[in-house]
């Protein structure tokens, strides 16, 4: 296709969405492009240390229909000023910045809020260690076998491009195996699954007395008795079940740039400020609809909870979860008002988003420490009804009739398991019946479900590590 017919192509989908759904968010489309491939590329290179260009063609090869945009994108990556600009068609531009500690923010011409980083406190670790320093070889031929396959390319498109598998059976890794130029200490972008590390945060606050899951979410802006959205509650808000209009965050495709709740990460510099200001579209609790903005405010929460200031959030995080489990390769990056973007934006070594999964394992307890309250565990794998895909509080269930629940057990996934979920290839799944955590990362296309390989790999190592006495006893 000549570059004069990708144009035409391009303007006349914008042009009809925009007559579709309004002229203002059609608008919204290229700023929410640029900002997104601002926001992966500064992330994953002064982060993740990751080569620019291979990121940007695995990252949009994964999400049908943005080709027709990126082709089109021109990017910079300054390495001396640590900063990245994207820009389309000269008609748009965005600008995301590193610093030091705090990875990258996205700047739309206000200032950025000043941040300072709290200090290790050097709080030593409550989770026994997982492993040496060595990358774990499988420890088996089974094991061995199931990575290979999980490493292994399709013939054709779709292609799986797995970056990092760590298996941990009984609190140990047993395999672990990386793409080049990626390793254990690697921080990588989990994308939607910092949902599920803010919705462990949320727990801590709730054990400690500083939240409730009923009665109404502190919002101040909601406040108001005689404002709807005063109904709200933080487990309407984990369960995203809270109404508010923003659309949906289910896609990864050039579709979801038309979302509302994009032009929130992408273009508002308070993410947490314009999430509070969209009205209801639907009755708190009575419809369920996954979008990033119920998370936000849930960030929201946390940093207010923790003090007010973003170092005060910052150091809440890793003293009563990162430092306890030992996660030492995480960067939770924020926004430009200094508010935790908890919808998809923390990156962590494959084994630190283990070291979260032996957590949940664990019920919870670190060390013989409870992080998380009595039964918090359950609660958060807990099915919440209508979720088609199956999802509970924070995390993603085989619990429950839903779709998505039946879909996986009939792909081999116990009934048991539960897992934090991003787009695009992220998983760090928990199957307590086998005493498993599986971390999966990567840049696979969400459709079709096979296209990631997750089935096979899930089915493949729980075969491999599977207690053979237990087998025979027929559990």
């Amino acid at each position: 296709m000549t570059r004069r017919r990708k144009i035409i192509l391009l303007t006349t989908t914008i042009a009809c969405v925009g007559l579709a759904l309004g002229a203002a968010r059609a608008r919204d489309v290229p700023k929410v492009a640029t900002g997104f491939i601002a926001d992966v590329l500064c992330s994953e290179t002064f982060v993740s240390n990751l080569a620019p260009r291979r990121n940007l063609v695995e990252t949009t090869d994964a999400m049908p229909g943005v080709g027709l945009l990126t082709w089109a994108m021109d990017y910079q990556v300054d390495r001396v000023r640590k900063d990245v600009t994207v820009t389309l068609f000269g008609i748009s531009r965005s600008h995301a910045v590193y610093r030091e500690g705090l990875g990258c923010t996205l700047e739309h011409g206000t200032d950025i809020a000043d941040v300072a980083l709290p200090p290790d406190d050097r709080q030593p670790a409550l989770l026994p260690e997982i492993a040496g320093p060595a990358v774990v070889p499988p420890q088996s031929p089974e094991l061995s076998a199931a990575l290979d396959h999980a490493f292994t390319e399709p013939a054709q498109p779709p292609y799986r491009r797995t970056r990092a598998i760590v298996v941990m059976k009984a609190g140990r890794i047993v395999a672990e195996r990386y793409a080049d130029g990626i390793g254990p200490e690697t921080p990588l972008l989990g994308f939607s699954m910092t949902k599920s590390v803010i919705s462990a945060l949320t727990g801590v606050l709730v054990r400690q007395g500083r939240l409730k899951l009923d009665g109404p979410a502190p919002v101040a802006a909601w406040k108001n008795p005689d404002d709807p959205r005063h109904a709200i509650t933080v487990d309407q808000l984990l369960r995203h079940t809270a109404g508010l209009a923003l659309g949906s965050s289910l896609q990864a495709s050039l579709g979801s740039a038309f979302e509302p709740v994009n032009r929130m990460k992408f273009i508002e510099d308070d993410m947490a400020a314009y999430a509070a200001s969209t009205p209801l579209a639907t009755a708190p609790g009575t419809v369920w609809n996954y979008h990033d903005g119920n998370t936000i405010m849930l960030a929201h929460l946390i940093r207010n909870a923790a003090g007010g200031n973003p170092a005060d959030a910052l150091a809440f995080v890793r003293r009563e979860l990162f430092a306890p489990l030992g996660m030492r390769h995480v960067t939770l990056q924020l926004d430009g008002a200094g508010t935790i973007k908890g919808s998809s934006e923390m990156l962590a070594s494959a084994r630190d988003w283990a070291r979260f999964g032996q957590l949940y394992l664990n019920d919870g307890v670190a060390g013989g420490k409870r992080i998380l309250p009595e039964g918090w565990v359950n609660y958060s794998a807990s099915a919440t009804p209508n979720a088609w895909v199956g999802i509970g509080a924070g995390f993603w269930t085989n619990q429950g009739d839903s779709f998505g629940a039946t879909f996986r057990v009939d792909h081999g996934w116990p009934r048991d398991a539960f897992f934090a979920k991003g787009t695009i290839g992220q998983y760090t799944i928990v199957i307590p019946s086998e005493r498993l955590v599986i971390v999966r990362m990567g840049r696979s296309p969400n459709w079709p479900p096979e296209a990631d390989g997750v089935f096979d790999l899930v089915r493949d190592v729980v075969a491999a590590t599977r207690d053979k006495g237990k087998v025979a006893r027929g559990n």
